[in-house]
């Protein structure tokens, strides 16, 4: 996994890596390149442009393609303009030298995704899951779907990215005090799976998971030529610490500014992914993000969370007898409670049940923001681009290009 070489290297003013002329980081630097190549797509990079991207003595960024392209993550893309002299060479990333895999454990369902390593998914499965039948058959269902999501004779797989309700314990890869699940308190899920399966794994919640996956495709999609600057692949892979500002122009992304936003899923549970200065907000306890859980009726209906009249309780009621409109509003105005104290830019939507009426959860989001707003600058309501299991799958991704998991 290369974890001792993640945070190598140095930053300048906005927050980008640097590489370093050192031997003992040529991991470091071989990582901080295939980031650079991830982002600018099948067009590719030359090498002085990699250079002067990391810091690197031309004659380094030599040795470190070659180094890549032996071990097939690096090719060539063809030849720039000249610009007097001899053509300068591209090169690229090859997204099918290495695969990964993401797997989203629901309460219910399990679903499972394998993905190149540009993030685009090649393989999916799924099937029901009882996450209340304890922690040793919900391995056995991860241990299943692996198997039947790997190929012996395809590319190596680097790792495999799980996320589970909360709260859990991302550091340690220990399950929490899941609500309505007290057997999963305290069972060490990285390490069983580890063991199990043989490779590398990563654990977060669910709700981390969707706001990467969703922040990144939103970031692909807004910032002008996206593809031509490689922390894009760092806001995807949604697991870099430092600040993406400057990535694009100047002091802030396209349009200035830093770009925040909040993940809301609303499937078997409500919960929230929280994107904020430039990569997902775990709290000191990895406990950030129980959006579910804020009271909005005194005395309500009892939630399984042991409070009274909490948004996930209103919510899931609403669901079952058909109200999605009324759903909605109630997620708005937790919503609302939430932008008022983080004043973010987006609201990204996602979960089983805004996939099932994705116009009424927009729509019925939207319009208590916009009841509820102190500023006219009120943030946009929109549907989450890629889904949780896409999102466990980048957390697998990060330890080759040399970001935090």
């Amino acid at each position: 996994m290369n974890r001792g070489s993640r945070n190598s290297g140095h930053r300048d003013a906005h927050g980008r890596r640097g590489g370093v002329n050192l031997p003992a980081l040529r991991g470091h630097n071989e990582a901080l390149v295939l980031d650079l190549l991830r982002g600018a797509g099948p067009a590719g990079l030359g090498r002085a442009e990699l250079a002067a991207r990391t810091g690197l003595t031309p004659q380094a960024v030599s040795k470190i393609t070659a180094r890549l392209g032996t071990d097939g993550l690096v090719a060539e893309a063809g030849r720039a303009a000249s610009t007097g002299g001899k053509p300068p060479t591209l090169f690229r990333l090859v997204p099918d030298a290495r695969h990964a895999l993401g797997v989203h454990l629901d309460r219910d369902v399990l679903k499972a995704v394998r993905v190149d390593l540009a993030g685009r998914v090649v393989a999916d499965s799924g099937g029901p899951l009882d996450f209340g039948a304890g922690p040793e058959a919900a391995v056995e269902a991860v241990v299943r779907a692996v198997s039947r999501l790997g190929d012996p004779y395809g590319p190596p797989l680097l790792g495999v990215g799980v996320a589970a309700p909360g709260p859990l314990d991302h550091r340690a890869g220990v399950m929490g005090r899941v609500t309505g699940f007290p057997s999963w308190k305290g069972f060490p899920l990285r390490g069983v799976l580890e063991g199990r399966l043989g490779l590398p794994v990563l654990l977060d919640k669910d709700t981390n998971a969707g706001a990467a996956a969703a922040a990144g495709a939103w970031l692909r999609a807004t910032w002008p030529d996206a593809g031509s600057d490689a922390d894009v692949a760092a806001v995807a892979a949604g697991m870099s610490a430092g600040a993406v500002a400057g990535a694009v122009a100047g002091d802030g992304l396209a349009g200035g500014g830093s770009h925040t936003c909040v993940y809301l899923h609303v499937g078997t549970g409500l919960g929230a992914g929280l994107w904020l200065g430039g990569g997902v907000y775990r709290g000191a306890r990895s406990a950030a993000g129980e959006f579910g859980h804020q009271v909005l009726l005194l005395d309500g209906p009892p939630c399984r969370c042991g409070a009274r009249g909490c948004v996930e309780v209103l919510c899931l009621e609403a669901v079952a007898r058909g109200d999605l409109s009324g759903a909605a509003r109630i997620v708005g105005e937790a919503a609302a409670n939430l932008v008022a104290l983080l004043d973010v830019d987006r609201v990204l939507l996602g979960g089983r049940v805004v996939a099932s009426a994705p116009d009424v959860f927009v729509a019925g989001v939207g319009a208590v923001l916009a009841a509820r707003a102190l500023d006219p600058a009120r943030p946009v309501v929109a549907l989450a681009g890629a889904g949780v299991a896409e999102g466990a799958a980048e957390m697998a991704l990060t330890s080759l290009f040399g970001r935090e998991g």
